[in-house]
């Protein structure tokens, strides 16, 4: 067999060179020179335009020879691996997917198969609106310069006619709410027990008071302990409120999340969490999204929640520059359109707030010293007063006229930085309404007020107390043109980062701090969605089987609710972002650390159920089941594949001898390597040892003070260098490997900055891509912003968020920065992308934390660094590779020892998918649904899909990817090997909301770039 493959392999070599041959000697034929289609006009001119002519034609030959010369070497390539793998008697065309046990895959393809129609989405163009913002262009706009504005200091003078409302009243909602930081300068417990269930308890006490108040609320996750802990009376009392319009729930995630750092599996999981928590327990859909506090803000998060069929949003922490261009142009109320969306399908009204910070001062209107005089809580007598020295005074009937007439005046000029005659006011701050007292204070001065506006005709004004949605009602129905369905206003791209408050104040050091809990929470979002998956998949296989036996279903949702809990507090925007406390930031790290142990027993319970062969054997037994993989005799290893793709992938084990055999289960020796465990960087430890075995499956310049030590590492698996310096120990690795680790380089860079003053420290990547003063990055991981270096800013302002890449590129090569933690990065000079690696602040920033950050920890952090060719094309997407590749870097395998009691078991492979899916098809997550009756599991799971944007620009030749695409078609009957979909039901991204048509579909069909949620029962 051997001889006879041989003599196909030199047979199809051969006859792959006689056809290029044979075409390039069509092509000189094609390319000689037909004088006779020439007029002889003279020797010289026609000498010369013939030579030109031919010049050209060998150019262009040379460059076919070039192509030929690639497609003959990747050919070259393909057989001599084919060859090698019959000589290690492997064969070359299984599929994981198939067979008895997917020992080997097939060969990645030479050119990776994609449909041409799925090419068409980056290749196209579309026009803006006549009416469209795109903020690129704004920022190449503006000046940004901070001139005084006045009272306004970072706007301008705002002047009106008193008749401008004589046809149209102005009407004025303000808007009572308090900001609960779920976490900061105190813990989520702390912040609980002195202040939230405070201002809670008073809310239902005081809104039942007068009907004509209202209150918004939007962190589940300080609701939600509240409800546990209050009796069925005061439930029915909130329920009420919720149902009379007193009290909305804005946005309903779990937190108010960060938009800079967060990715957006766990954006959605919060969001989920949050909303499912009011499905079951106060039936509430939230309309409106509410985020005041965020540093910056993501065009993902409000695609997300327009997934999740919310209407409306604000927003608030936006560059000064920004707000008063908007303000000036009057487009603070916008649809927010993504960039990749050429209709209107993504389309979500957005409200900007104008002024400089949500308290009352800067809400009212353009002049804080006024409007600080209508804050109540700041009354003579009180812990807070107005930072201007003049104070409020209750508001009495002596007095009414003349406060009206001030506060008036703000609401006018207020409302005209906006379209209509609409105007929205916030009232609140940070953990107000603790007491009954400002409750008073507050909504019984302002009743006042409002009765005396709107009993006085002349004055042209109605103002009440409203929530944001009533806000939002009363703007749609204003802004709406007769014969109209939607809003006249504007529309708006891009994301608003990098933020600065005021002056040169840039926050661009949150993209980075704590990096050490910033890459905690991407291991612990692996382990949640890996551990979600392989229980969702169990439980179904338990129905199908109808052997429950004692399976720890209950227990172990338990610990996933808790960690989806866990991970969406830590998306609150002063946990992820690094601006808490260090009290509290040690809190975060403790539950984030907690919920990863438990995620493994979760994984670790459910693999052990799944791969044994007997199902009637199985026993729990935390002792007797699967373990962490340090290896000390004789043991299988059971390696969990959670992605969505085939792949051959490195996995390391610890074992305490070099003397390591690895083979399959058929006994089939497996390529492996094994390296030593360095306790220091010159001394190997003698006790443990690494085994790396190729698993298939389903500012300143940095100067050290020493010259450093370098390590060198070789071998059958990877190839290493280690270089320690005394600051970091960098390292680069190159897999020797057929899939899509082979494709990159690894880095891994381990620092400590603990000793440093006031220091960050940044790796600099240094190439010759021409990129010019352009560069991208991501967004949370879902979508790739263009981003310009300017000179006119300061070098703070020239970094950005990386959550999970960036990259530059000129007409030829783009060179990729995949990243395993979300971290800050620039382009500041051409062919050159740096990213923060660590920062030490040794003085507080003046923004209330009240202390520096110095709990720096040695944290290591994981890249992959990816260069590929590539065409010129219009828009800029990730390559299918970039894609895979992260996903690859974020999900790795997770392998499991058995242990010494449960060998004696016969163990089988499982492979739950039937193929790969499609290579931009992403299984985002398998989220078994909590039942409606108890905490413990439902027989129903959210699938939530993502349909991912990819640039068919790059080149597609050699990947090591093993799947295809399908135009997003995907057949849910065949998707998996042996469970079957006994429902299928479209649903919004949350749950929320059902379409009535579309239930049980063969075939589902995702555009590019969606996110699709599926409420489905496995059997």
């Amino acid at each position: 067999m051997m001889k006879r493959l041989n003599r196909q392999v030199t047979v199809f070599g051969s006859a792959i060179f006689c056809v290029v041959v044979f075409s390039l000697y069509l092509m000189l034929d094609h390319l000689q020179l037909d004088n006779t289609k020439s007029p002889n006009n003279g020797g010289d001119r026609l000498q010369n335009g013939q030579l030109s002519i031919l010049q050209g034609k060998i150019d262009r030959l040379e460059r076919l020879l070039a192509e030929n010369n690639e497609i003959i070497t990747n050919i070259r390539d393909s057989v001599i691996n084919l060859k090698e793998s019959v000589k290690d008697g492997v064969p070359g065309g299984g599929n994981m997917s198939q067979g008895p046990y997917p020992e080997l895959l097939a060969l990645p393809p030479l050119v990776l198969p994609i449909d041409s129609q799925d090419c068409q989405f980056a290749a196209r163009e579309f026009s803006e609106p006549a009416d469209g913002v795109q903020l690129l262009d704004v920022y190449d706009l503006l000046t940004f310069d901070n001139p005084d504005g006045g009272v306004w200091k970072q706007g301008f003078d705002i002047t009106y006619q008193e008749n401008e409302w004589d046809s149209e009243p102005l009407q004025v909602f303000v808007v009572p709410h308090s900001h609960n930081d779920p976490g900061w300068l105190k813990t989520f417990d702390d912040y609980y027990r002195d202040q939230t269930q405070h201002i809670l308890n008073n809310m239902v006490v005081k809104l039942h008071e007068d009907s004509r108040r209202k209150m918004i609320w939007s962190e589940i996750s300080y609701f939600s302990k509240w409800w546990d802990n209050i009796d069925g009376q005061k439930r029915d009392a909130v329920k009420s409120l919720v149902e009379r319009g007193q009290l909305e729930i804005t946005t309903g995630g779990w937190v108010m999340p960060d938009e800079a750092n967060s990715h957006y599996f766990a954006l959605i999981d919060q969001l989920l969490e949050g909303h499912q928590w009011l499905e079951r327990n106060l039936g509430v859909k939230p309309e409106t999204g509410w985020a005041v506090d965020p540093f910056g803000y993501s065009p993902t998060n409000a695609y997300l929640l327009k997934q999740a069929g919310l209407a409306n949003m604000l927003i608030q922490r936006v560059h000064y520059s920004v707000k008063k261009h908007f303000a000036s142009q009057k487009t603070l109320e916008f649809f927010w359109r993504q960039n990749w969306d050429p209709a209107s399908s993504t389309d979500i009204l957005c409200h900007m707030m104008p002024f400089y910070s949500y308290d009352v001062p800067h809400t009212c209107g353009p002049d804080p010293k006024i409007c600080c005089q209508f804050d109540f809580k700041r009354l003579p007598g009180g812990r807070v007063s107005c930072p201007w020295r003049v104070p409020p005074q209750p508001i009495t009937d002596g007095n009414v006229q003349q406060r009206v007439q001030m506060l008036l005046d703000q609401y006018r000029k207020k409302s005209k930085l906006f379209r209509t005659k609409v105007v929205m006011v916030p009232l609140g701050d940070d953990f107000r309404y603790t007491e009954a007292l400002e409750w008073d204070q507050q909504f019984q001065n302002y009743q006042k007020l409002f009765d005396y506006m709107n009993s006085h005709p002349e004055l042209h004004v109605k103002a009440q107390f409203g929530t944001i949605t009533d806000y939002f009602n009363a703007l749609r129905k204003s802004a709406t043109d007769p014969g109209h369905t939607v809003p006249s206003l504007p529309v708006v791209s891009g994301d608003f980062f990098t933020y600065a408050d005021r002056d040169d104040h840039y926050w661009s050091g949150y993209f980075t701090s704590r990096p050490f809990y910033k890459r905690l929470d991407r291991v612990l979002e692996s382990h949640l969605r890996a551990a979600e998956i392989i229980y969702s998949l169990t439980l179904a296989n338990i129905r199908r089987s109808g052997k429950r036996n004692d399976f720890p279903a209950m227990e172990n949702y338990r610990l996933l609710t808790e960690a989806r809990r866990n991970l969406g507090l830590f998306q609150h925007h002063d946990a992820i972002t690094g601006t808490g406390k260090e009290l509290v930031v040690i809190d975060y790290g403790i539950r984030l650390f907690h919920s990863i142990l438990n995620l493994k027993q979760v994984i670790v319970n459910s693999a052990h159920w799944l791969v044994l062969k007997d199902k009637s054997a199985y026993s729990y037994n935390p002792s007797k089941q699967l373990a962490p993989t340090c290896l000390f005799s004789y043991r299988p290893v059971v390696v969990y594949n959670p992605t969505e793709q085939d792949r051959t992938s490195v996995v390391t084990v610890y074992v305490n001898t070099p003397h390591v055999r690895v083979v399959t289960d058929h006994g089939r020796p497996v390529p492996a390597q094994v390296s030593a465990v360095w306790s220091e960087p010159t001394t190997a430890s003698t006790e443990a040892f690494q085994v790396q075995l190729i698993h298939i499956y389903k500012s300143d310049m940095y100067s050290p003070a020493r010259p450093p030590v370098i390590r060198v590492t070789k071998g059958s698996v990877f190839s290493e260098i280690t270089t320690t310096f005394d600051h970091v120990t960098h390292t680069l690795r190159l897999y020797h490997v057929q899939g899509v680790e082979g494709q990159s380089v690894e880095i891994c860079n381990s620092v400590d900055i603990r000793g440093e003053f006031n220091r960050e420290i940044t790796m600099r990547l240094t190439s010759d891509v021409d990129s010019k003063d352009r560069f991208f990055t991501d967004l949370n991981g879902f979508q790739i912003q263009s981003r310009k270096t300017m000179a006119k800013l300061p070098l703070q302002a020239n970094f950005y968020p990386m959550t999970s890449m960036a990259y530059l590129q000129d007409p030829g090569t783009r060179l990729t920065l995949l990243t395993a933690q979300s971290l800050g990065s620039a382009s500041l000079k051409s062919g050159q992308l740096e990213v923060i690696m660590d920062r030490r602040l040794n003085q507080d920033d003046n923004r209330g934390m009240g202390q520096g950050v110095l709990d720096n920890k040695v944290t290591a952090s994981s890249f992959r660094l990816l260069l590929e060719k590539r065409k010129l094309s219009t828009l800029s997407y990730p390559s299918l590779l970039s894609h895979v590749s992260s996903l690859y870097l974020n999900h790795p395998l997770i392998p499991m020892a058995v242990s010494t009691e449960a060998e004696s078991r016969s163990l089988s492979p499982l492979s739950p998918l039937a193929s790969s899916l499609p290579c931009d098809v992403h299984l985002v997550n398998l989220r078994t649904i909590q039942s409606k009756e108890g905490g413990g599991p439902s027989d129903e799971a959210a699938l939530i899909l993502h349909r991912k944007g990819f640039d068919c620009a790059l080149s597609n030749r050699n990947t090591g990817l093993l799947c295809a695409t399908t135009q997003g078609k995907i057949r849910m009957g065949k998707l998996f090997s042996e469970l079957k979909f006994q429902s299928i039901t479209p649903a919004s991204l949350t749950l929320m909301h059902t379409p009535e048509k579309g239930s049980n579909q063969e075939e589902i069909s995702l555009k590019p770039m969606e996110i699709s949620t599926y409420r489905v029962q496995l059997t």
